[in-house]
């Protein structure tokens, strides 16, 4: 099996141009997260497992909008790849690389982009089969210039990342300009706050600044 992102996932996530990352700590929020979400514009999500009912938000989630590319993060247990598959997710990621968790996914067939900080934890990631990684922290590891400069010894193995960490309206322009970028990990969209609040319409709002933010600094693929 593979970790490979094909077909036509990797050309949605790129044609998404932010993937909002969302913490759910009541799975009942879940649809109406995705609607507001939707509304704005947002068309990939990433649903970090930190609360006891991600994984029923995960898969409220999917089953509220099927056409959502719906992502789990934070996987860092083989067990965990086994359930978000079943839960319905199109993908996930982790903020590091680990082997035993990148076979699990191997032998699931579930995409998965392994977080990467340096080099040689973008060769342990091709190592391991992935050509999506989550490059994490983004911000306090240097910021798109480090990005750039780290990513083009590989450039010609064709990977693309996802940065997050410390991206907001201001910095993600830099990133969007790197031709490496598939898209961006957008923690500022929908605040975990503004979630708990039930304030959908504020987060309809920063969905569709975001979307318009794409739409500025960077061309439909």
């Amino acid at each position: 099996m593979s970790l490979v992102f094909a077909g036509e996932l990797p050309r949605r996530i790129e044609a998404c141009g932010v993937i909002a990352v969302v913490v759910i700590d009541r799975a009942g929020d879940a649809e109406a997260l995705g609607a507001a979400l939707h509304a704005g514009g947002i068309g990939a999500v990433e649903l970090a497992l930190r609360t006891p009912e991600s994984m029923e938000a995960l898969a409220r989630l999917k089953r509220s909008l099927p056409g959502l590319l719906v992502g789990a993060g934070t996987v860092l247990t083989p067990a965990q790849v086994a359930r978000v598959r079943e839960a319905g997710a199109d993908f996930a990621v982790a903020p590091g690389c680990n082997r035993r968790v990148l076979a699990a996914a191997a032998e699931a067939g579930l995409p998965f982009a392994p977080g990467i900080a340096t080099p040689s934890d973008i060769e342990a990631a091709v190592e391991q089969g992935c050509n999506l990684l989550k490059f994490f922290p983004a911000e306090p590891s240097g910021g798109a210039a480090f990005l750039r400069s780290m990513a083009g010894p590989y450039a010609h193995l064709g990977l693309k990342y996802i940065p997050l960490g410390g991206i907001d309206e201001r910095t993600a322009g830099a990133y969007l300009a790197e031709p490496s970028v598939a898209a961006l990990g957008g923690s500022w969209i929908a605040l975990r706050e503004l979630i708990r609040a039930r304030d959908w319409p504020a987060i309809t709002g920063r969905a569709a600044r975001a979307m318009e933010l794409i739409r500025k600094n960077r061309p439909s693929p």
